[in-house]
């Protein structure tokens, strides 16, 4: 493990895995490096031909957190990274992590060289929208009043857990990690924005070359939202991989990463 200190005094804790062009992982919901995650996983495979940089956002894991929250405060944590990685890296996210990814390029430009994006949880349906903004309302005032195992509980429901499971997910060993780390679901949240809408005239702005994909056994709206983003934006293409969930596994997403970062041509 190593640590890097961001603009506001925020430490962050990161792995660095492998030697070649640096590429910057950032983590989902509830990711850290000590849990068996998407990106966890994804990591040393990359390394055999990247310089991985595997890092604790902030609030989580070994990394520190200063308040009040801010997503800017997030992309300076990026930002850190990539002058850590000699001042140009990859940067690859996954679901709520693609969409700050999105956020730390749209604000540090060139710094990033090439952009992944999987699955992105953007939702332009309306009922969707309406379901944010009741679940931003109560996972503050959850959150507010300490109940961070509701806030937990929320998060899982929202993404379609139904309410009768969660009594037994208080029982699973990787509860206590999931409470721990509940405030973060706020800056998860503030990183999709107020109704968590597909931000096509932000993407529009976003000109490094950049993939945008979705699995083809995940939630239909992943695949309409992908194909609005790489639509959206002057440099980009859309791709389904084949046979994954929003649970995208390593082996599937790691070939198509290295072929992207690896190419020429966006």
């Amino acid at each position: 493990m190593q640590k890097i200190r961001s603009a506001d005094g925020t430490t962050i804790a990161f792995d660095r895995l492998g030697q070649g062009p640096a590429v910057v992982l950032v983590g989902g919901a509830f990711e850290q490096r000590a849990l068996d995650t998407d990106t966890a996983q994804l990591a040393p495979v990359l390394a055999r031909q990247f310089t991985v940089f595997h890092y604790d956002r902030r609030g989580r894991g070994d990394s520190t957190d200063t308040l009040p929250y801010a997503v800017e405060r997030e992309i300076e944590d990026i930002e850190a990274l990539i002058n850590e990685a000699g001042g140009s890296a990859f940067l690859s996210g996954i679901s709520s992590g693609a969409t700050l990814a999105l956020e730390a390029t749209s604000k540090l430009g060139t710094k990033v060289k090439k952009l992944a994006l999987y699955e992105p949880p953007y939702n332009a349906d309306e009922a969707a929208k309406q379901a944010w903004v009741k679940y931003r309302k109560q996972l503050k005032e959850t959150l507010a009043a300490g109940r961070r195992g509701d806030a937990v509980g929320l998060f899982m429901m929202l993404v379609g857990m139904p309410a009768e499971h969660l009594a037994g997910m208080y029982q699973h060993p990787m509860w206590p990690m999931f409470e721990a780390v509940a405030p973060t679901l706020a800056y998860d949240a503030a990183a999709m924005g107020d109704e968590a809408d597909v931000p096509t005239e932000k993407a529009a702005r976003v000109t490094v070359p950049t993939l945008v994909m979705n699995g083809s056994a995940s939630f239909p709206f992943m695949h309409v939202t992908a194909v609005a983003l790489a639509k959206a934006m002057p440099n980009a293409r859309q791709q389904t991989l084949e046979g994954q969930t929003h649970e995208v596994k390593a082996e599937a997403l790691a070939p198509v990463l290295t072929e992207f970062f690896n190419s020429g041509a966006s």
